[in-house]
């Protein structure tokens, strides 16, 4: 691990861990001063907007035909017209937006096996190789999103247990999700 951070500022390494101490896994500071910081704010930002309007127009096809997408075998095996299945790829894409908004720490997975399998269709229905090339690239970019959340944004767990530790003896927690 020290050849990996060699030439890097010791500020750098300490960000990763909240207290100092190794395996402490609270999160770094946010902060818009540090590009790596900037660069996990934007693609949160990207993979919130972006599954929640592609999501929504499945509904009304106002950008494309959506069905036109679908790949054949898989229009095959769906039950119900092609329409039909874009509105559940809709809904699980707005659903995908919402946990990148929420915990992008687990919601960037849930982004890039979607586009995983969006690859995948593109690549079985003729002539999208350049699609799913864009959407290769755009997995790429929700796999990065991860592992910055994996500093920025603490697991599940180590948030509900600061904010246990961060109250004082006898104070009552009111609305903690």
């Amino acid at each position: 691990m020290a050849a990996a951070t060699r030439g890097q500022p010791s500020s750098w390494r300490r960000d990763r861990t909240s207290s100092g101490n190794p395996g402490t896994t609270s999160g770094a500071r946010a902060d818009w001063g540090d590009p790596r910081y900037q660069a996990f704010a934007l693609l949160r930002l990207a993979f919130t907007v972006a599954p929640i309007a592609f999501g929504l127009d499945k509904f009304f096809n106002i950008m494309v035909e959506w069905p036109t997408y679908l790949a054949p075998w898989i229009n095959d095996i769906a039950p119900g017209s092609g329409q039909d299945f874009m509105y559940l790829v809709g809904a699980i894409e707005i659903v995908a937006g919402v946990a990148v908004a929420v915990k992008p720490r687990y919601g960037a997975y849930l982004v890039a096996a979607w586009l995983a399998g969006i690859v995948i269709n593109l690549l079985t229905a003729s002539g999208f190789y350049d699609i799913a090339l864009r959407d290769f690239g755009l997995m790429l970019a929700a796999l990065t999103l991860a592992r910055l959340a994996s500093v920025y944004d603490p697991p599940a767990k180590a948030a509900e247990t600061e904010r246990t530790h961060d109250r004082s003896p006898g104070q009552k927690v009111v609305g903690v999700l």
